[in-house]
C-alpha cells in the first residue's frame, strides 16, 4: 500500500465517521431546537406583558422624580449662575451636541461600506462550510471538486485574456489617433500644392462621332477633283 493509498483511505474513514456523528446527532439537534424554539415562544408570552408594564412604571417614576426634585433644583441653581457661566455652558453643551452629529455623519458612511464588503465574504464563508460539509457527507467527489477548481481557472484565464485583449485594442487606437493627428500637424492641407491645371486646346481635343460624320457628307457634297484630258495637257505642254 502506497503513501497516497493511506491517506485516501485515512480521509474516506474521517469522511464515514463524520457522516455517521452527524446522522446520529440529527434527531438529537433537531428536538433541541424544537424545544428551544417552544421555551422562547413561551417565556415571550408570560414575560413581554410583566416586561412593558415594568418598563412604563419605571418611566413614570423617572419622570416624576425629575419634575419634583432635579427640576426645581436645576432651575434654581441657574438663577444663580452668573451669565457668562450660563452661556459659556450653553456653548459646550452646542459644541458637544454638534461634534456627536459630525462624529455620527462621519462613522454612519464607513460602518455601511463596512458592513457592505463584510456581506459577500460571509456568504462567501457559508458558501465554502456548506460545500466543505457535503464533501465531508460525500455527497460531492473529488473528481467533481478537482472539475469546479479546474473550470474556476479556466473561467479566471479568459477574463485575464479579454481583459488583456480589450487593453491591446484601447492602445492600439490610442496610437492610431495620435499618429493621425501627429500626421495632420506634419502636413496640413493648407501646405500641400495644388496641382496645375491643364487646358485642352480645340484642336487636341479627340473629334466627335457628329464631327466624322459631318465631314464625311461635306467630301461627298464636293466629289473628287476633275483629271484634265490628254491633250489639252499636251497643249500645255508645248
Amino acid at each position: 500500500m502506497t503513501r497516497n493509498d493511506s491517506v485516501r483511505l485515512a480521509a474516506e474513514s474521517a469522511r464515514d465517521t463524520v457522516r455517521h456523528a452527524a446522522e446520529a446527532v440529527a434527531p438529537y439537534a433537531e428536538t433541541a431546537r424544537n424545544t428551544a424554539v417552544h421555551y422562547a415562544q413561551e417565556a415571550n408570552e408570560r414575560l413581554a406583558p410583566k416586561v412593558s408594564y415594568a418598563a412604563g412604571q419605571a418611566s413614570l417614576h423617572a419622570r416624576t422624580a425629575y419634575d419634583t426634585h432635579l427640576h426645581p433644583r436645576m432651575v434654581a441653581a441657574r438663577a444663580h449662575v452668573p451669565p457668562p457661566v450660563d452661556r459659556a455652558a450653553a456653548q459646550a453643551i452646542e459644541q458637544t451636541r454638534r461634534a456627536a452629529r459630525q462624529a455620527a455623519d462621519y462613522t454612519q458612511p464607513r460602518i455601511e461600506s463596512a458592513v457592505a464588503a463584510a456581506t459577500p465574504v460571509a456568504e462567501e464563508a457559508a458558501a465554502r462550510s456548506t460545500a466543505a460539509l457535503a464533501a465531508l457527507r460525500g455527497q460531492v467527489s473529488a473528481k467533481e471538486v478537482h472539475r469546479l477548481v479546474r473550470r474556476h481557472e479556466r473561467r479566471a484565464r479568459c477574463h485575464r485574456t479579454l481583459r488583456g485583449v480589450a487593453l491591446v485594442g484601447l492602445v492600439a487606437g490610442a496610437a492610431f489617433v495620435v499618429w493621425k493627428w501627429w500626421d495632420r500637424q506634419s502636413n496640413p492641407d493648407w501646405l500641400v500644392e495644388p496641382p496645375a491645371a491643364t487646358e485642352l486646346t480645340r484642336d487636341s481635343e479627340p473629334a466627335s462621332f457628329d464631327d466624322e460624320l459631318a465631314e464625311k457628307e461635306r467630301e461627298a457634297q464636293t466629289g473628287p477633283p476633275t483629271k484634265a484630258p490628254n491633250g489639252s495637257e499636251g497643249d500645255e505642254r508645248h
